[in-house]
């Protein structure tokens, strides 16, 4: 079956800046502003001043390329950085060490140092800090550009098992920001002790990608957010793309291409078909909102892209027709929210692997790593 793809955009604006920001819809009262070069000629007094100041900023900034672009146009300049990938893998390790040992001090953090779990700003050392007994599998990935390194995995508190992502950011050698996403037991719909022990790694998220299957970075978060608007009221509309083979992971518990065909639970017939059919299906047409997206972190080496947003759930769908014609009751019948921390795998522009870990939240929650909205959200 041919994927009705949209490349056209639902009409939102991304905030791509390392530290994410929320989609808002147009401005109507937008303003517009003359041209950057008129404003720099006026400024700088004279033509000649004016490409004075724009080489010398071309010849300081390194030269950025698309993965789109024929290989005989590429040239990539590498970034200098403070802290390569060995660097911030080595630091997360340290601070998942000082999480199961219960000891912050441990740790070199920036004196402002922002931290976070389930959507709460808290001091360090709280929170999983008091109940972590020791880590289970996991893996690891990088913005090396932006000094910010990921986990997402398992961790055991006081015995049991839950589903753990993390997103760290350094600076100068010391950690400014922690924001974390735990998914335990009795706080997440039917998700279960056992779901939560069978973690494992998927291998299709960690494999490295040779360098014609990568994207340049604003073009995976494009790709990602398309998934999200993929998922907003499903109704069969793609607006992204995926390999033939996408899977995806929730919590511990496959809902997408599961390599077990005889799995069984809740979730199970999900898990029997690929990410494009289940979408081209309507299957979740009960999503009524993907709300304060941000996609704070890009790892163009593996080809993940991090990302942090709110499906909310109005409540108001009891009953709902899928495209194939069955008429099916809605897994959400009441209002709240789902807090989920999400990475995409993405492959020659293609996603090949969506890994989640979310919480059920009050309905409508906010992120408080967004900024307050400036007016109210429809």
């Amino acid at each position: 079956m041919t994927a009705p793809f949209s490349p056209l955009r639902r009409r939102v604006r991304v905030d791509t800046s390392p530290n994410g920001g929320r989609v808002e819809k147009p401005n109507p009262r937008r303003i517009t502003l003359p041209p950057l070069g008129e404003v720099a000629r006026a400024c700088l007094g004279t033509k000649g001043a004016f490409l004075a100041v724009i080489t010398a900023a071309l010849s300081l900034a390194p030269t950025l390329v698309s993965a789109d672009m024929p290989a005989e146009t590429r040239r990539v300049v590498p970034y200098a950085v403070a802290c390569d990938r060995a660097c911030l893998y080595a630091i997360a390790d340290r601070y998942m060490a000082a999480l199961i040992t219960k000891d912050p001090t441990k740790l070199s953090v920036a004196r402002d140092i922002r931290f976070s779990e389930n959507q709460v700003m808290m001091p360090l050392g709280e929170g999983a800090w008091n109940t972590a007994d020791a880590l289970g599998p996991h893996f690891e990935f990088a913005d090396v550009r932006t000094g910010q390194v990921g986990w997402m995995g398992q961790i055991v508190e006081r015995g049991v098992p839950a589903v753990y992502g993390m997103r760290m950011k350094v600076r100068d050698g010391k950690i400014t920001e922690v924001e974390t996403n735990i998914s335990r037991v009795g706080v997440t719909n039917s998700f279960t002790a056992a779901d939560f022990a069978a973690y494992s790694v998927p291998p299709q998220a960690i494999a490295p990608l040779p360098p014609e299957k990568r994207r340049w970075r604003d073009r995976m978060i494009s790709i990602a957010d398309g998934y999200f608007d993929t998922l907003q009221l499903n109704d069969g509309t793609l607006f992204t793309q995926f390999t033939p083979d996408c899977s995806r992971r929730e919590n511990a518990v496959w809902t997408a291409s599961d390599p077990n065909p005889n799995a069984t639970g809740p979730l199970a017939r999900y898990g029997k078909m690929t990410c494009e059919q289940g979408f081209l299906n309507g299957t979740y047409r009960w999503d009524d909102a993907l709300r304060e997206r941000r996609y704070p972190m890009v790892d163009e080496e593996l080809g993940i892209v991090l990302s942090t947003a709110f499906i909310d759930h109005s409540g108001v769908l009891e009953t709902y027709r899928t495209n194939d014609g069955q008429t099916l009751d809605t897994n959400q019948k009441s209002p709240h929210s789902f807090a989920v921390m999400e990475l995409f795998k993405i492959v020659d522009g293609k996603i090949r692997h969506a890994e989640a870990t979310f919480f059920t939240a009050p309905y409508r929650t906010r992120n408080p790593w967004v900024p307050a909205p400036l007016w109210p959200e429809q």
